[in-house]
This record gives C-alpha cells, sequence and structure tokens, in this order.
C-alpha cells in the first residue's frame, strides 16, 4: 500500500486510527503540545480576529445578514472553539448571539465528546460533523489539520521518480514486520505536482506530497460563499520544503512528546511502528495549498509566522499574570510554536482589507 494509504489507516480508521480512537491526543497527558494546550490565551487572541473578520463579512453582504458562521475543522474534543466563542461573548456580545459554529472532526468519541467541552458556550453549536458544511459563510478555522493528512512519499532515483510503500514482510523468526519498499508511481498527479512546483529532486532525495490537502483547500474554497479561512501549521514555502534542508523528507512520528529517534535499517523508518499507537505528520507545502486555493477564488491576504500573527492580534492584551505571560511567550517565542507555525490567511468576496493579525509583520522566518 502507499505510504498514505498507511496513514490513513493509521490515524483515522474507525477502529484502530490513532486519532480516531480518542477525544484528545495532545496535552501534557498526550504526544505532543499544541497552541490550544498552551491555554485559552490562543483561543482569545484568535477570536479577536474573528470578530475583525465577522464585521468584514457581514459589511459585504448587502442584504440584512442574521448569523456569522464559525467553522473549526479538525476540531477535536471542541476546546479551541470553546476558548474562542467565551472570549467573543465578553468582547461582543451582539456578535456571539449570531454565531454559529460547526466543528468538523473525523474522530467519533471526540465528536462525543465536544458539547460537554463547550460547556456554557454550547448553545452555538449548530452542527457536529465529519464533514465540512454544504454551504457557510463566514470563518473556518484549521489548526494543524493539514499535517496530519496522509501523504504519498517519494524517492528520486537515478533512473527517475519512485513511490514508496508500505509492505508487510516476514522475518526469519516467522514473525511479520512492516518495512518500505519502492515501486513505480501510483498516480501520476505525483509528477504532475512536483512539474507545477518547477521542483526537480536530486538524486536520493525524498519529499512528501499531501494530495488530499489540495483536495480538502478546494472543497472549503467551493462551499464558502464568503468570508475567510485561516490554516495555522507547520510547513514551508515549496522552495523550502523541497531543498537540501528537507531532502531526507519530513514524515515522522511523536509518542509522549518524543519523535522516534535511534538507528534503524532504510527500510524500517519510525513511523511504521506501533501503528495506531502513534501520531504520523509531516511538514505542510503552503505553496501549493495557496495556489489550489486560489485556482478557486480564493485570495491570499498573508501569510506569516504564528508569532507575528500573534503579535498583532495581542496589542492591549492584558498579561499582568504570570500564567499568561508563560502562556504567551510559549506561543511567541522564536524556535518554538512561535516560528516553527505558518499562518496563511485566505479570503473569498471580502476584497483585500488590512487585517489585524497582519499589522505587526508579515514575515516568514
Amino acid at each position: 500500500m502507499t505510504v498514505a494509504a498507511f496513514m490513513d489507516l493509521a490515524l483515522y480508521d474507525a477502529d484502530v486510527g490513532y486519532y480516531a480512537r480518542a477525544a484528545q491526543r495532545s496535552g501534557r497527558a498526550g504526544d505532543f503540545f499544541t497552541s490550544v494546550d498552551v491555554g485559552p490565551v490562543f483561543g482569545e487572541l484568535l477570536a479577536r480576529q474573528v470578530i475583525e473578520m465577522a464585521g468584514l463579512v457581514e459589511s459585504a453582504v448587502i442584504s440584512q445578514q442574521s448569523s456569522v458562521d464559525l467553522v473549526e475543522a479538525a476540531a477535536g474534543n471542541g476546546r479551541l472553539s470553546a476558548d474562542i466563542l467565551r472570549a467573543i461573548g465578553r468582547l461582543n456580545s451582539s456578535l456571539y448571539q449570531r454565531l454559529r459554529l460547526h466543528l468538523v472532526e473525523v474522530s467519533a468519541e471526540a465528536r462525543a465528546a465536544q458539547r460537554g467541552t463547550l460547556g456554557d458556550v454550547a448553545d452555538r453549536l449548530t452542527s457536529s460533523s465529519a464533514d465540512l458544511p454544504d454551504a457557510f459563510e463566514g470563518v473556518l478555522i484549521a489548526n494543524e489539520l493539514l499535517d496530519a493528512m496522509p501523504v504519498h512519499q517519494v524517492v528520486m532515483r537515478r533512473d527517475g521518480l519512485r513511490e514508496v510503500y508500505v509492505v508487510a514482510r516476514r522475518l526469519e523468526t516467522g514473525n511479520w514486520r512492516l518495512v518500505t519498499t519502492e515501486g513505480p508511481l501510483s498516480t501520476p498527479d505525483l509528477a504532475a505536482y512536483l512539474d507545477r512546483l518547477g521542483v526537480a529532486l536530486e538524486p536520493d532525495w525524498r519529499a512528501e506530497i499531501n494530495l488530499r490537502a489540495i483536495d480538502w483547500i478546494r472543497s472549503a474554497a467551493r462551499k464558502m460563499r464568503r468570508g475567510f479561512i485561516i490554516a495555522i501549521d507547520y510547513g514551508h514555502p515549496a522552495r523550502e520544503l523541497y531543498s537540501p534542508t528537507h531532502s531526507a523528507g519530513t514524515l515522522t512520528t511523536f509518542a509522549a512528546h518524543t519523535a522516534a529517534g535511534g538507528e534503524r535499517p532504510a527500510n524500517a523508518p519510525a513511523w511504521l511502528e506501533d501503528p495506531g499507537d502513534r501520531d504520523i505528520t509531516a511538514h505542510v507545502d503552503f505553496t501549493s495549498v495557496e495556489a489550489a486555493a486560489a485556482g478557486e477564488g480564493l485570495t491570499q491576504l498573508g501569510f506569516l509566522d504564528q508569532t507575528y500573527f500573534l503579535l498583532g492580534l495581542a496589542t492591549d492584551l492584558d498579561g499582568a499574570d504570570l500564567k499568561r505571560r508563560l502562556a504567551l511567550k510559549t506561543l511567541l517565542l522564536p524556535g518554538g510554536l512561535g516560528s516553527s507555525h505558518k499562518v496563511l490567511i485566505l479570503g473569498k468576496g471580502v476584497g483585500s482589507p488590512p487585517l489585524l493579525g497582519c499589522s505587526y509583520r508579515v514575515r516568514v522566518t
């Protein structure tokens, strides 16, 4: 099977998938940290951007609009939306009453926990589903969604581009082990993807290609009548992702906040270990995501480090107490979540307005 098919089973299968079997995988008791785990301040900052964007959406509507959609993709148990809604309730109670929350999450267990997580703001929950709403108008947030989508892995050999596959091999002991092997491309879309970017991989370079991310952004663009998309993830422009810096590929696995290490046979990478019990992730090619969005009529309004995005939103934020100051430091400091995570902001039918999140500095490091 392709690496993409393996990841799909290991992460999302209803019975054995890593994400499907738990309501929450991040945090101190989980396998990795996200910005949401730092505390409610991340949601509070995003709330400021949502408020501004909701106003811009409403001002672009000629007829009276009675509601604005807030959609969170890869919502998990709803913690981020809960933080955002509570902040909006304090900052703009009128908008809070007009918001319709849609939580998109493939894990049935996580969906079952959402209403309880939302608690006092559960009255805004309009839908909870594995799929995006068929049509919406407002703001779509995708925080660390694209990096967890199944990817194909390719390797350049002297006789051309090859794809990496996962197979089960019987050992001399009689046990079975998952290993990788190489074969022809499973789809011509992989070579076409690199050709569109003008990427020429050098011999022995490995790379991941996320066709699912392209399909997702196209679908989101078509379903959004008017509004904004905020995609936050770790990744790079294509010229950096497909370069000597990442010539070994970026596919990796985490468990208990540790990336698997140690020496292994070349055909037995760490991400094959304990399928269903470990996170598997790859860096995002933001260039291709943006291009696919543009092809569906979306406009790029900003692409910047999370540090600069949040600094634009943090004006006058009360950081008096120690806990809040420490949370802000974790979110903003270069070398951590602040610089490893990029923010891509897209708009549809809203013009090219200056945004709070882009008001400090638009810079990618």
